[in-house]
């Protein structure tokens, strides 16, 4: 989120939480991309703030709402007050529990797996409504293909860019099927350590795929606990989750701290990943 919205954003989840009874006096942030991640205190109260035109935070709370329902490692939505967006000075808040970390904080990767295996169960009996994961793989296309929105790429990098999502996204499109709902991006990031064992958190970027694209946004480990993982799959995964992320580090906008610099790191990795062999992608 621009720094100059933040306080609003702020004052936004502050006023929302108070107008319901809870007690928000105070309010640390967790987290600041996209959206605005915050713990309202003394409420302890989960607040998501992003600008009101952002209709995904309502499908959001919605599959939160069904996910949790059903009994999966999803984080709760605020028990206190009713599920639904609440709208302050054009931003969309949400409230959801707040879970002490426990510690270690480090999810393990059997449990990792595991707790992904079961969102992964719980989201085929829902059968909900998400786009392709091709969808996302298009968008990064076309933000390399766009001069104006990443001028610091290098023609060279935005070929391997452009060549390595063309690729496997039809590559991976074709050999993974219809596929299933997916979380999008269950990386550690998303993930929360719990006493009740991990859960997953920030689902607007839910998609439908193979569970390899899934897998590939977990670290390493996990996927060798994942049963029936396709190994081959999998690493054409996790090549092309690393060149959409390469090309997110390229957009002018981009907030990201150090996202250049990794945006450089990754550039080399793609270039040295092993798998790449019969692809249409430069050397």
């Amino acid at each position: 989120m621009q720094a100059l919205e933040v306080p609003r954003a702020v004052a936004a989840a502050v006023s929302a939480a108070s107008s319901l009874g809870l007690a928000a006096e105070d309010a640390v942030v967790l987290q600041d991309s996209n959206r605005l991640t915050l713990r309202l205190l003394p409420c302890d109260v989960v607040a998501r703030v992003a600008p009101a035109a952002d209709q995904v935070a309502r499908s959001e709370v919605e599959l939160a709402r069904r996910l949790a329902g059903a009994g999966c490692p999803v984080a709760a939505l605020e028990p206190r007050v009713e599920p639904c967006v609440h709208e302050r000075d054009g931003f969309a808040v949400t409230l959801w529990t707040y879970y002490e970390p426990v510690t270690p904080r480090e999810v393990s990767p059997a449990d990792y797996a595991g707790a992904l295996g079961r969102l992964h169960a719980g989201m085929r009996e829902l059968d909900v409504p998400v786009p392709r994961f091709t969808d996302r793989v298009e968008r990064a296309q076309h933000l390399v293909a766009d001069r104006d929105r990443t001028p610091a790429l290098a023609d060279a990098d935005r070929e391997l860019l452009g060549a390595t999502l063309r690729s496997l996204g039809r590559v991976i499109g074709e050999r993974g099927g219809a596929g299933q709902p997916l979380h999008g991006e269950p990386h550690p990031g998303n993930v929360l350590a719990t006493e009740g064992g991990p859960l997953f958190v920030d689902l607007e970027t839910c998609c439908r795929g193979p569970v390899e694209f899934d897998l590939a946004h977990a670290p390493e480990e996990v996927g060798a606990h994942y049963p029936g993982a396709d190994q081959v799959l999998l690493r054409q995964c996790r090549i092309l989750v690393l060149a959409m992320i390469t090309t997110w580090r390229w957009d002018r906008d981009d907030q990201l701290p150090g996202g250049r610099r990794l945006g450089t790191q990754w550039l080399g990795r793609i270039r040295a990943a092993p798998g790449r062999d019969g692809l249409d992608t430069p050397g």
